[in-house]
């Protein structure tokens, strides 16, 4: 099968929507797919060509001028590759695709990774919707996605060519009790309540530390709210790790307190660390942690409920170690060769449906001089 993924870029600096992506070019073209991955280019594009992935470069447009161009370039690497599939992963790339299908027919497949965003409602007029969790399909078909387009398939990390295998890792050196997140630095992420949450805990348990990994654009004013804090000297802003799973094998405590989550990439990577985590109830966070019965699941945008979600595993080792344990409980299904296999499914589905879509595409008009050539 030929497979073209659209992406805005294939940056190596902690997008989760590229990392998905790129996991997924990567897991297609080793089970005997032909991948290509269209982008502005990024870290990712030597570790897709050591895996075998074709990468084109092609700017994300912005003026109408580079709209007409990047369509015109598209449709010109589109013919060259002809693909059965065109998956993309962002709307400026369904939009593209879209431009372009109607001199070229190809099965468009649009992949909804943030639910949060008010554009990802144009993912629904691709063929096929896929959405990483059941609570972004549900919200898509709130939205009036038809249900017959959307398949879920979730996110899946283990495995992924992107890290080192977790026993190749060496642990942070942490102060400990050590509290961790990994997230971007945008109030989405719910960083104002867990820096609250540390205020109530902080004087309880004087040893805790929390440490803060990821950059993003509301760092400063994060920042600057926990140098207000009564324990500031014990509040870390870590910046960008490029392998912040170091940090999770040394964390006590690992939090993620989203206001948003459509699934929560980052909590399959702590469950492999083997993390006592504690987490918002919100979108697809619960489908990352099965139920609850892998993370403790805490209301979101709560502060104290987040701390008391933590409290009692830094208080009691037996109890950490419990949840340290449960994390990592039937987490090979999150291997990133399992969500190939579901997403070809999804592929292999739509392309029945318009089979003879694709036999015109293919198939050459008979002339007098010959038969039809395939």
């Amino acid at each position: 099968m030929r497979v073209l993924h659209l992406l805005n870029e294939v940056t190596d600096r902690g997008n989760g929507i590229v990392n998905t992506a790129v996991d997924l070019a990567i897991a297609q073209a080793a089970q005997g797919d032909e991948v290509t991955v269209v982008s502005a280019g990024g870290g990712y594009q030597a570790l897709l060509g050591e895996a075998g992935v074709r990468h084109i470069l092609l700017d994300r447009p912005t003026a109408p001028i580079q709209i007409c161009r990047a369509i015109k370039s598209l449709r010109a690497h589109i013919r060259g590759f002809s693909p059965h599939v065109v998956h993309a992963h962002m709307r400026t790339g369904l939009l593209l695709a879209l431009a372009v299908r109607c001199s070229h027919p190809f099965v468009l497949v649009g992949h909804v990774h943030n639910v949060h965003d008010r554009g990802s409602i144009l993912m629904g007029l691709a063929d096929r919707v896929i959405a990483v969790s059941e609570s972004v399909s549900k919200s898509m078909a709130a939205a009036h996605v038809p249900k017959r387009k959307l398949r879920v398939v979730l996110n899946r990390t283990l495995g992924s060519r992107r890290v080192p295998p977790s026993a190749n890792l060496l642990a942070a050196d942490l102060r400990r009790p050590a509290i961790v997140t990994v997230c971007g630095m945008n109030a989405r992420k719910g960083i104002d309540e867990l820096l609250q949450a540390f205020e109530l805990i902080g004087a309880e348990c004087r040893d805790a530390h929390l440490y803060l990994v990821g950059d993003g654009p509301e760092r400063e004013r994060f920042e600057q709210l926990a140098r207000l804090s009564s324990f500031a000297e014990r509040i870390h802003f870590e910046g960008y790790q490029r392998l912040p799973q170091s940090y999770m094998l040394s964390a006590d405590v690992f939090v993620l307190a989203s206001r948003r989550e459509s699934f929560g990439l980052v909590l399959i990577e702590a469950r492999e660390a083997g993390c006592a985590i504690v987490a918002t109830d919100v979108d697809g966070i619960s489908e990352a942690l099965d139920g609850g019965h892998a993370g403790i699941l805490v209301p979101v945008g709560c502060a104290r409920a987040i701390a008391d979600g933590i409290r009692p595993l830094l208080r009691d080792e037996a109890l950490r170690k419990l949840w340290q344990s449960r994390a990592k409980e039937k987490i090979a299904r999150f291997c990133v060769a399992t969500m190939a296999i579901e997403m070809n499914a999804v592929y292999e589905e739509v392309l029945a449906e318009h089979s003879a879509r694709l036999i015109v595409h293919r198939t050459e008009i008979p002339s007098a001089a010959g038969p039809i050539r395939k």
